[in-house]
């Protein structure tokens, strides 16, 4: 597997794969009060935890006893070294005992837009297991905790293999089976539009109805997974493509009227090497929008390309939206435009009355309407409004417990309101 040693966490560097669990010392037999020495060093030697596997994450593994662990997670920096982020662990435990489990996560404080304090992992962001590595359930808030600066899971397994996650994972290979599955539907025209740092397609999906080529269809652009952290994202937008090429006939409605172009994946490198936020090279593929290197971010530059060279050979763009996910956030904000606030509040008023969006504030216009972000730090929806005057909007979705659902969202919440959004997007724009 390919890895950037910048882009890791030198704290925590240098682990990957499977770390196997060593023989016991006196001193861990001593803490484990385990009286059967042999039992206990043949239930040490067997279980071990695994990322050799796409989006596989931990960091240091440390067995303080048979049944308490301790994982330093890994982290990701930028290309400056800085902007750490801890948003991602997704690993295998194998052979594991028929007791309950104790795992600490550690090293958990991060930085953000260059503000440090920030923690994505949380008591309100319980992981996910799975014992199949298909089927994501979300752990119990009672045996999800703080405890001494980290966050404690207690967790009894039903089978001596499972799957941890911070979120359920959506892998490259997950969107390889999606695309070869819509293959041929009617509508649908599939185009490589790009190709990462590490030689992964960036794919493009264009869905309309072919038997109307009216120049009055409305044209919607959704950008997902910019980050790969993000699955809810991809969740998100494997749900919409699915609605909009499906037999729904209002599905069928929206494609004689409507042209979707859909972005599904922005760092596959990420979602392959189990990253967080940054392409290979350290860029952060939601900034940097007003910076032009092809080399260091061809990401931004096939998506971007793709974008312009649309509108500029008259093609219309009546709708852009890139979505997200927050850890507790969940809202829609867009361009500081009176041209474009009536389409934003009507969209969020559309995503709040139809759909599980539940926003934890009011429809916003960009912050940096008083003031433009530094040089290399827009984001795709401010490039594309302050530079080019475009309608692009920006939404991110909690991962935490949503009130309207009375939980936290899960692969099957994601996926239904993928189909939600794209009528909430008609609708107000109809």
């Amino acid at each position: 597997m390919h890895r950037r040693n910048f882009l890791r966490n030198t704290a925590a560097a240098g682990l990957g794969g499977m770390v196997a669990a060593g023989i016991p010392s006196r001193a861990d037999m001593a803490v484990s009060a385990v009286t059967d020495e042999t039992s206990a060093e043949a239930r040490r030697a067997r279980m071990t935890f695994t990322t050799d596997f796409e989006g596989g994450s931990l960091g240091k593994v440390v067995r303080v006893t048979d049944t308490y662990t301790r994982c330093i997670l890994l982290g990701e920096v930028d290309q400056l070294g800085r902007n750490r982020q801890v948003s991602w662990y997704y690993f295998r435990i194998d052979g594991a005992p028929d007791s309950e489990l104790t795992i600490d996560f550690t090293d958990l404080a991060g930085e953000y837009n260059f503000r440090p304090g920030n923690h994505a992992i949380t008591p309100e962001t319980p992981p996910v297991y799975s014992y199949d590595g298909q089927r994501w359930m979300h752990v119990a808030k009672e045996d999800w905790h703080a405890f001494e600066g980290s966050m404690r899971l207690r967790i009894k397994p039903a089978h001596s293999r499972l799957w941890i996650a911070h979120v359920a994972p959506y892998t490259n290979r997950r969107l390889a089976q999606l695309l070869q599955e819509i293959k041929g539907a009617p509508g649908l025209e599939y185009q490589v539009i790009g190709k990462s740092v590490q030689d992964r397609d960036i794919p493009m999906l264009t869905i309309t109805d072919r038997g109307n080529e009216s120049k009055e269809k409305k044209v919607v652009w959704l950008m997902f997974r910019q980050h790969a952290w993000e699955a809810g994202s991809s969740w998100v937008g494997e749900g919409s493509i699915r609605f909009l090429l499906s037999s729904d006939p209002i599905a069928a409605r929206i494609r004689k009227k409507a042209i979707f172009k859909v972005l599904p994946l922005q760092d596959p490198d990420g979602l392959f090497r189990g990253g967080v936020r940054f392409n290979a090279y350290g860029y952060d593929l939601n900034r940097n929008w007003d910076a032009n290197d092809p080399a260091k971010m061809p990401e931004i530059a096939a998506a971007r390309n793709a974008i312009l060279n649309w509108a500029d050979h008259g093609g219309r763009i009546d709708f852009f939206l890139s979505l997200h996910n927050d850890e507790t956030n969940e809202y829609l904000s867009g361009p500081p435009s009176p041209k474009f606030r009536p389409l934003g509040q009507k969209v969020f008023e559309e995503l709040t009355r139809t759909t599980t969006f539940d926003p934890s504030r009011g429809y916003e216009e960009d912050a940096t309407q008083a003031k433009l972000p530094e040089p290399g730090r827009m984001d795709v929806a401010e490039a594309l409004y302050y530079q080019h005057s475009l309608p692009a909007f920006l939404m991110e979705q909690r991962i935490a417990y949503v009130g309207k659902l009375g939980r936290c969202p899960t692969i099957a919440d994601r996926m239904e309101f993928g189909k939600s959004l794209v009528k909430a997007v008609w609708a107000a724009l109809a």
